[in-house]
């Protein structure tokens, strides 16, 4: 679990300019309970400043990068110049996203009747964050629950909140299989085939089959990234052509192209 206290150096953090001197500006580290760090004239930005109010003002929010941290003084030496623009938009997405979880951690605890903190440190010990837990839950709850092991009014709580919270962007995949079968009980392999194809679930997948005509048949999988997506879809039409094949038919998938978010 990382530490809570203090920065590290070489981190990224989110602060709030609180005073702008000639020579300096004085930040307080919102991630860090509002501890202060100060940033030198030489670290606002590169080139030469000839008014450091053209570059950072009070009540702005930042991003820096964390030079040095003295413990015993309380000292934390900052850099603006040294984040880019992609590092900032990162940074402050995830800054606002572990806000987020820890306010909704705030309702799992009151649901539940558990103490905020002890469901926190249990998320972070085991993924060092909070906001992906919320995303696992809604993508595998029986496997992340096993993995926190959280009791179950807590676990029941945290899956309320993260299907009501969390809104996971999602692209489909589609294909159609092509199965034939030319046993007396054809149909019946067919349909034991479209079976096998339903039940090989991949986790945080949707399949979906849809009879075209035969021997054409229509496989939409639906999941948070084509990856996955891709993947699921040829563990269900390979379960499917296994059927027919082991019958003395012949099956086959013929893959669409990808398709852009659904949700």
């Amino acid at each position: 679990m990382p530490d809570r206290e203090w920065p590290q150096e070489a981190e990224l953090v989110v602060c709030t300019v609180e005073n702008v001197k000639d020579f300096v500006a004085f930040v307080s580290l919102d991630e860090y309970n509002g501890r202060q760090g100060l940033i030198p004239i030489s670290e606002i930005a590169t080139g030469w400043i000839k008014y450091i109010r053209d570059h950072i003002r009070e009540g702005q929010k930042i991003v820096c990068k964390v030079l040095n941290v003295d413990r015993t003084r309380g000292h934390i030496d900052l850099s603006l110049k040294d984040v880019n623009d992609h590092q900032r938009r990162e940074k402050i997405r995830e800054w606002k996203n572990e806000s987020k979880a820890r306010k909704w951690i705030g309702f799992v605890a009151e649901k539940s009747g558990e103490p905020a903190t002890a469901i926190e440190d249990v998320i972070l010990d085991k993924y060092g964050e909070l906001y992906a837990v919320f995303e696992d839950v809604v993508l595998d709850s029986d496997a992340t629950i096993r993995k926190l092991g959280l009791s179950k009014k807590a676990s029941e709580a945290l899956i309320h909140i993260a299907h009501e919270s969390v809104k996971i962007p999602r692209v489909e995949v589609t294909g159609q299989l092509v199965l034939t079968s030319a046993e007396s009980d054809g149909v019946m392999v067919i349909r034991n085939a479209l079976k096998k194809a339903s039940d090989a679930k991949t986790a945080g997948a949707d399949i979906e089959l849809l009879y075209l005509g035969a021997p054409i048949y229509r496989i939409k999988v639906t999941a948070a990234d084509y990856k996955k997506a891709e993947k699921a879809l040829e563990k269900a039409a390979n379960a499917a052509i296994a059927v027919v094949e082991k019958s003395g038919g012949e099956g086959k998938l013929v893959k669409k192209p990808k398709s852009g978010k659904s949700q």
